[in-house]
């Protein structure tokens, strides 16, 4: 699959119309090899306030290195490409037969869900969002605490058809500022368990995507990061001082 990524024939085969920056489904081919990914060049990426410019993909390569470091594998592999159609950006194995079935808006929550928040519909209708508990989205919370993920939607968080478990779209992360927006608040307090603790060491921060992705403010945050995770050994809770949520969640 790297090889595929890396080494690869890229042919643009289409657009998500929907994303807010340029984002192309491509055909990466060797031989008789292909595999289809998820293209996002630099030149294509909308100017945010708060973020660099044109620095989107190169998170998003970080963020698959982060997970690797850590032994977490739902993020799918990632890599930068300089030489793609459109200009250098990042590649992403694209999922098939991906659904949404972790996190959903419920009349009531299902006895092994989390409560994250409750809401009405456009007609008044009274709702609770809420997620699955489960030991593979304990992991997936942390590691978006770990990266400072400002924008964990719930169509961020898939199942294959075989049903593992992938988590996309990580551009909007690694920011010196405290900026966490997930829509997995329902592990909020409880102790993270030792397993996953172990998994976040202080030299990710020296991971050469790292380097080539984050500022020296943010590589510090994210030490720092590392450092409040282990020390206090709980998941992250909401902050009055920033959105918690993020729009639209689905």
């Amino acid at each position: 699959m790297m090889r595929l990524l890396s080494d690869g024939e890229i042919t643009v085969i289409g657009r998500h119309t929907q994303a807010s920056n340029a984002v192309f489904v491509v055909e990466c081919e060797v031989g008789d090899a292909r595999c289809r990914a998820v293209y996002k060049p630099a030149a294509g990426e909308r100017p945010l306030w708060d973020f660099p410019d044109a620095v989107l993909g190169r998170r998003e390569v970080a963020a698959y290195e982060v997970a690797t470091s850590c032994g977490f594998t739902f993020v799918p592999p990632t890599i930068w490409r300089d030489d793609a159609p459109l200009g250098p950006g990042s590649l992403q194995h694209w999922i098939d037969d991906a659904t949404l079935v972790d996190v959903a808006v419920l009349p009531e929550l299902p006895e092994n869900w989390r409560h994250v928040l409750d809401a009405e519909l456009t007609d008044g209708t009274p709702v609770t969002v809420g997620h699955v508990d489960s030991d593979e989205l304990r992991g997936l919370a942390l590691f978006d605490a770990l990266i400072n993920n400002a924008d964990r939607k719930a169509g961020h968080i898939l199942r294959d058809s075989g049903g593992a478990l992938w988590a996309v779209d990580h551009g909007v992360t690694f920011h010196s500022e405290p900026k966490l927006r997930t829509v997995l608040w329902g592990f909020s307090g409880d102790p993270i368990p030792a397993a996953l603790l172990d998994r976040i060491r202080p030299d990710i921060v020296d991971g050469e995507a790292v380097a080539a992705a984050l500022t020296a403010d943010e590589r510090t945050a994210l030490a720092d990061r590392i450092a409040l995770l282990r020390d206090t050994g709980v998941f992250p809770e909401p902050s009055p001082d920033w959105p918690a949520i993020p729009w639209p969640i689905f």
